[in-house]
């Protein structure tokens, strides 16, 4: 079953929601899903004590650089998607966890500053390809873009990454009050009332558009990506 991992080295890039908006989008149509939540603050498992957390959604917790591989391997056998949110540094776990990837995403903010753990990841992801001897496709996932207009700094980080031939998502992730309203009360999306939450439809829209190239992504690289 695919593995998807996110990872940057830079904290705050939008790693953990991203995550989530994928992992929820994909239960909400059916499919069986198991996060590895690997990051240290384990917002996640937070958010899986809250209301709403589906039944097709499994989280594994208390995760090690010793017990990463076999988390993934334990949620494969179960699961039709495994999502890994990984530490924001650039270690070991983070390693062998892109060495088990079908697809990494290095969700990165408009700024240079994400732009060069970017790059971290993207050399840490060149290591595992020669030590696997098999290629592990990635692209950037910009986040916390403005729904209004793009940034000096966010086309200055696009034209940079253009430049590298680095691959970008077409969808990037718009700063929403309903991506941070999940970790607040809990459930997804389709939970959330249009009431208490300003723009719902749009972040439904964007976190659709997300997930279906992200499982576009999964099939042209050759890997099954089914939901229910």
């Amino acid at each position: 079953m695919p593995v998807i991992s996110f990872a940057n080295p830079k904290g705050g890039a939008g790693k953990t929601t991203s995550a989530l908006l994928l992992a929820g989008e994909l239960a909400a149509k059916g499919a069986r899903v198991a996060i590895i939540d690997a990051d240290p603050e384990r917002w996640i498992s937070q958010w899986a004590k809250l209301p709403g957390k589906p039944a097709n959604l499994d989280i594994f917790a208390d995760v090690t650089e010793d017990t990463i591989v076999d988390h993934i391997e334990t949620a494969a056998a179960k699961a039709q998607f495994v999502i890994v949110d990984l530490e924001g540094t650039a270690s070991l776990m983070v390693a062998n966890a892109i060495g088990m990837s079908d697809l990494v995403l290095i969700p990165t903010q408009g700024a240079s500053m994400d732009a060069k753990g970017a790059a971290k990841t993207i050399k840490l992801i060149r290591n595992q390809e020669r030590m696997a001897r098999r290629s592990i496709p990635h692209s950037i996932l910009l986040t916390r873009t403005s729904a209004a207009i793009a940034s000096r700094a966010l086309r200055n980080v696009r034209e940079q990454l253009d430049k590298a031939g680095i691959d970008v998502l077409s969808t990037s992730i718009v700063e929403r009050a309903a991506f941070r309203d999940l970790f607040d009360f809990g459930g997804l999306l389709a939970d959330l009332s249009s009431d208490q939450v300003s723009n719902i439809e749009k972040a439904r829209e964007n976190a659709r558009a997300f997930a279906g190239e992200v499982i576009a992504k999964l099939k042209a690289g050759g890997v099954t990506a089914k939901v229910a």
